[in-house]
């Protein structure tokens, strides 16, 4: 008996057949992972039994009866709930209010104009107790950590009193003890008879908290396993096709001269970062490691000119140059690939050529001031095939494409630049581990041209496989510098909790 039957789904969109008779069967009170590459189908068939996208053959069962699911509102009435990797709550509402955003309580009925808070709080205050969530009901969500607005999110999938639910790259953002609070919430939600599908490319967590794995691969079902049957290496060899006998490419770069140094860089903000060295070699690939909260992206945004800064100073060369915007960093050779692509990387309603090519738009202009269209196809063309960016073609909406080939799109904006320092915020986050191989050889050929390369990563084996040293910082402050080669994830948790209290 099966809570849920997807059987021989298959959606086609514009030039591209995104799913090809593909057949998914979830058993009650289990965790069911769902993996595969960036692009292999994953979201998108979840988002058929969301009713976010419409079947163009195919069938669902669920509890055993056959559904029709023709839009979001179907699904969370039947009992199936779904939380985005992308979150979007919202941001000057309170907890409660996103819980129960568009169906409040009300004084006297349903078609009554007013809301009743009471008795919001009262249902809002009971469900976060029965979820073991440490929340105010009254808290702005925009005054929330990354992992409490999941949280939120969590909340509000259970309190449809679902049956299913979907969690696509739940743990993308959180610290391995909020990874591990989510655990004991998915837990408790088996317990109480719901079924999960759970979305990741973090191996460990799939063996850990899966009961079934079903593994996708080009749009089609590969297969379905116990969990505990399988191991890392035979996951990535169903997922990608081939055997990944390294995880990381071999360090073929010889860090140089000096390139930037950072010095005393500190915020205005007491909560901020404070008195933050280092510096950045030629050919020499930076971490930049510590907990969610530790200023990292902060550091790096005030660096590129996109934050103020109340002291230090920046050297390109040994010479000091003052950097107070993004234009002003791109003058000066550097490039920033932020952490929320979706948020502020990509731009969803323009195709991938004119992603591609926005940072780089003056260069285009002739003497006549009109744009080169010519030299604009073929670098787009060219970018695309050295990036071996999968999209039907260049004038395709960047929103369709995976999350992997956008963040590949993103990096050949930059990459026409020619950029001497190329800054990288969770480079890697929420991509598959054949993607992220490719952005990982990006990484090391740059290093070998002479490039200063700097990556904040939240994944301690990344850090260590794919670095030369890694800066650590705790509180907003640096915790120690270490050689890549020489460290340890302990020695670095050790320094990246080294000034909590």
């Amino acid at each position: 008996m099966y809570s849920l039957e997807m059987n021989h789904v298959s959606k086609v969109f514009p030039g591209v057949k995104a799913l090809d008779d593909v057949t998914l069967k979830v058993r009650p009170r289990t965790v069911h992972a769902l993996m595969g590459e960036n692009g292999a189908g994953k979201s998108t068939l979840m988002k058929c039994l969301f009713g976010l996208y419409t079947m163009d053959e195919g069938e669902i069962l669920f509890q055993g009866g056959k559904v029709s699911i023709p839009d979001s509102a179907s699904a969370l009435k039947l009992g199936i709930s779904m939380i985005h990797q992308e979150l979007h709550p919202i941001p000057h509402r309170t907890v409660m209010e996103n819980i129960w955003l568009g169906r409040f309580p009300r004084v006297g009925g349903t078609w009554s104009p007013i809301v009743d808070h009471k008795e919001m709080y009262r249902r809002t205050e009971s469900l976060l107790a029965d979820l073991k969530l440490n929340l105010n009901p009254k808290d702005l969500l925009r005054d929330l950590s990354a992992s409490k607005a999941q949280s939120v999110e969590i909340a509000k999938a259970v309190s449809y009193d679902a049956k299913i639910i979907i969690m696509d790259e739940p743990s993308s953002s959180l610290t391995e003890n909020e990874v591990e609070h989510l655990f004991s919430i998915i837990n408790d939600l088996k317990g109480r008879g719901v079924s999960i599908v759970y979305i990741s490319h973090k191996m460990e967590e799939i063996l850990k908290i899966s009961d079934e794995v079903t593994i996708m691969r080009d749009g089609k079902s590969v297969g379905t396993w116990p969990a505990s049957e399988l191991t890392t290496d035979l996951i990535i060899k169903k997922m990608v096709g081939r055997d990944l006998s390294h995880r990381f490419p071999p360090k073929e770069n010889t860090p140089g001269e000096e390139l930037l140094r950072v010095a005393g860089f500190t915020s205005p903000h007491a909560k901020s970062f404070k008195d933050v060295s280092f510096t950045l070699k030629k050919g020499e690939i930076l971490g930049i490691g510590g907990l969610v909260g530790a200023q990292r992206t902060e550091v790096m945004e005030a660096i590129f000119g996109l934050r103020v800064h109340s002291a230090g100073k920046l050297y390109i060369h040994g010479k000091e140059v003052f950097v107070n915007s993004a234009f002003e960093a791109k003058k000066h050779g550097m490039a920033l690939l932020t952490e929320e692509r979706r948020a502020t990387g990509i731009f969803p309603v323009l195709s991938v050529m004119e992603n591609l090519l926005i940072a780089n738009m003056k260069s285009y202009q002739k003497k006549s001031r009109l744009l080169d269209n010519r030299r604009m196809v073929d670098d787009t063309k060219r970018s695309i095939k050295l990036l071996n960016v999968k999209t039907p073609n260049s004038k395709t909406l960047i929103k369709s494409l995976s999350g992997g080939n956008q963040q590949k799109v993103l990096f050949a904006r930059w990459l026409l630049t020619l950029p001497e320092i190329l800054i990288l915020d969770e480079p890697t986050r929420g991509i598959d581990v054949g993607a992220k191989y490719e952005i990982y050889m990006i990484m090391m050929e740059l290093a070998k041209q002479g490039k200063g390369v700097v990556m904040i990563s939240s994944e301690m084996p990344e850090l260590i496989g794919m670095t030369d040293r890694i800066v650590v910082m705790s509180e907003g402050r640096v915790a120690g510098i270490v050689d890549s080669q020489e460290t340890s994830q302990e020695d670095i948790m050790r320094l990246a909790t080294k000034f909590i209290q």
